[in-house]
């Protein structure tokens, strides 16, 4: 087995929106916001190599949007998900499998791509399938009003239209016996939380259930999440066998860190170690 971190680039969200009810004199001590009250996150994806499967995990916002759209979102940094695939010795078209943990934007968009004359939308990973939960495919395709404007048709129409759409919760012949899967229902429903073992290492994609080193406190739960109250219980029962087992979580937001160890202390839970996944691998 090989695991690469796949960089998608960057991009900013209010950081209010991402820590909720916490207020910016202890949040900022964390993640530093500019003076628009921003702050610049990662779209962090995971690929695995496994004996013939290639497996992504997220594929970020993908860069089929226009413009004015991009400019909302402060797209900024180096990161491209085709090419660090390809620098990380692969090619997008040698990808078997696409796991989208949810269908946000910023999760999903580059699951989806332009042609090359931009008059047809085609699958970015065209030899691969890719899984979803019927139940959060469902919930995407017809949205409530806080969340429709995340759910975005071009990012998801293509994947069915094409036949690449495979549900988890469905198919009896799934990943490898490496991938396990947690479920969450606090940020949306049915999110896709995969666990990987390596070697004698767990790693668990903990997606936006948990999404810096900063969110480890369980209150600190974002704005954007359709159920906080569920959130934290997804993180306290999460955090728990984390913790217990010594599992590394890895993030796909936060701006500084790929990955974290976690001990529970007096105070609840922290991070013991912060870092690269090639330094704790």
């Amino acid at each position: 087995m090989r695991i690469s971190v796949i960089d998608a680039g960057n991009f900013k969200l209010d950081g209010g929106a991402m820590f909720g009810v916490v207020p910016k004199t202890l949040w900022s001590k964390k993640i530093p916001a500019d003076d628009l009250n921003l702050c610049s996150w990662k779209m962090r994806c995971l690929l695995v190599e496994d004996g013939d499967r290639l497996i992504l995990t997220d594929t970020g916002m993908g860069n089929k949007q226009s413009e004015k759209w991009l400019g909302y979102y402060f797209r900024h940094g180096d990161g491209d998900l085709i090419q660090s695939i390809r620098n990380a010795g692969y090619h997008e078209n040698q990808v078997t499998d696409v796991i989208m943990t949810h269908l946000h934007f910023d999760h999903a968009g580059g699951a989806v791509s332009w042609n090359v004359t931009k008059d047809k939308l085609v699958l970015s990973f065209p030899n691969a399938h890719y899984w979803s939960h019927s139940a959060h495919w469902d919930w995407a395709l017809n949205p409530n009003a806080r969340e429709a404007a995340t759910f975005l048709k071009e990012n998801l129409n293509p994947i069915q239209e094409l036949g690449h759409l495979k549900f988890i919760d469905k198919e009896s012949h799934l990943l490898p016996d490496s991938f396990s899967f947690h479920y969450a229902d606090g940020h949306t429903e049915k999110m896709i939380l995969p666990v990987v073992k390596y070697k004698d290492k767990s790693l668990i994609f903990i997606a936006d259930t948990i999404p810096s080193h900063a969110h480890i406190h369980i209150p600190w739960v974002m704005g954007y999440d359709i159920r906080p109250l569920q959130t934290m219980l997804e993180k306290e029962e999460l955090l728990q066998k984390i913790a217990q087992e010594k599992w590394l979580i890895f993030y796909d937001h936060d701006p500084f860190y790929e990955v974290s160890l976690i001990e529970k202390n007096e105070k609840g839970y922290s991070s013991i170690h912060n870092g690269t996944l090639a330094e704790f691998l």
